[in-house]
């Protein structure tokens, strides 16, 4: 019920009901409803003036969260907003990482078009490319190393794409990978 000052300017009394968050929760809910993909809520959120790289308490920020979960609009939506694209989580991923490991191509594509940066290893240094990989996704194996990523970088066990994909028996993905640099 609108009440009026006796300056006849109308004025909303508080609602005493209205739900009150604490900053804790808004960053709860607004990365829930990245992971989520409710990229119309994230949107709101964005456009409220959040910001786009809120991480969790393991580090994952709300674009690693809807890479992960494969919600190209809430990524789009995100990357839109602001949020930086090779923000790492506590382990060091990049969002590209945990799309490569999960082996959504479209996510990717959104990804790298936006500048990932393809050859980013983390803590343990383990490349987009080795995490596809070590989990056979050839297909997104193959697109990252069309778009020039390095088969031959080597993780902390010495490991590189190029030697697990012959390890693996990936003979195919193997034949893919440009030939080694000369020694």
């Amino acid at each position: 019920m609108m009440t009026h000052t006796n300056s006849d300017t109308p004025s909303v009394p508080a609602d005493e009901d209205a739900p009150s968050f604490t900053p804790e929760q808004i960053s709860r809910l607004f990365l829930d409803a990245a992971r989520d993909g409710q990229a119309d809520l994230v949107a709101s959120f964005l456009d409220a003036g959040m910001d786009p790289d809120t991480r969790n308490e393991r580090g994952h920020s709300a674009l690693i969260l809807a890479a992960y979960n494969s919600h190209a609009d809430t990524v789009a939506a995100l990357l839109a907003g602001g949020a930086s694209v090779d923000l790492r989580d506590d382990k060091g991923a990049t969002a590209l990482a945990g799309v490569a490991f999960k082996g959504d191509l479209a996510v990717a594509r959104q990804l790298i078009a936006a500048g990932a940066a393809l050859d980013a290893p983390n803590h343990a240094g383990r490349t987009p490319l080795i995490f596809a990989v070590m989990f056979n996704r050839a297909a997104m194996a193959t697109f990252l190393l069309d778009s020039g990523a390095d088969p031959d970088l080597r993780d902390g066990e010495g490991n590189s794409a190029r030697l697990l994909a012959g390890r693996l028996g990936l003979t195919e993905l193997a034949a893919r990978m440009p030939a080694p640099p000369a020694a």
